[in-house]
């Protein structure tokens, strides 16, 4: 994978509905270009599907948030299946440094959210904790904004 593909990349992330007339604009090359960059992607397993995140997706779960795990000893497999069967883990990242897991949590009030967090300190293994609540989303992404060809 090139720049020119990264690039293409990026501007999908930023708006996976843009034409591939919209993507030759941005990036600066022809439509045909950015077809076939788009297909060898695709057939490469690069590009492995699209999604949409809608509205709903955030008023389901309208307190939103990120948890940082450390965890004593080895237990980390064991740790990550049982977080893997609760339905308000909506993400779970290993990671390096202070912290060993981060993972992603929803629910639909406060007090679920605590019962949550109770539930995941009890796990055996699971040392130590830190919650960090989503105030607002700016942008969904997570992708650095693509700058606009002049």
């Amino acid at each position: 994978m090139d720049d020119l593909d990264k690039a293409l990349i990026m501007a999908l992330r930023r708006d996976g509905r843009a034409s591939i007339s919209e993507l030759a604009h941005i990036l600066g090359i022809t439509r045909a270009t950015v077809r076939n960059r788009m297909e060898r992607l695709m057939a490469s397993g690069e590009i492995a599907g699209f999604s949409v995140v809608l509205r709903a997706d955030q008023v389901l779960q309208p307190v939103r948030g990120v948890t940082l795990i450390a965890i004593e000893g080895r237990g980390t497999s064991r740790i990550i299946a049982q977080l893997n069967r609760m339905p308000e883990v909506t993400a779970i990242h290993t990671t390096s440094g202070k912290w060993d897991l981060i993972i992603e949590l929803g629910t639909n009030s406060l007090p679920e959210l605590d019962a949550i967090l109770a539930k995941i300190r009890m796990i055996d293994g699971v040392s130590a904790s830190e919650t960090n609540l989503y105030l607002s989303t700016k942008r969904a992404s997570g992708v650095p904004h693509l700058p606009d060809k002049a």
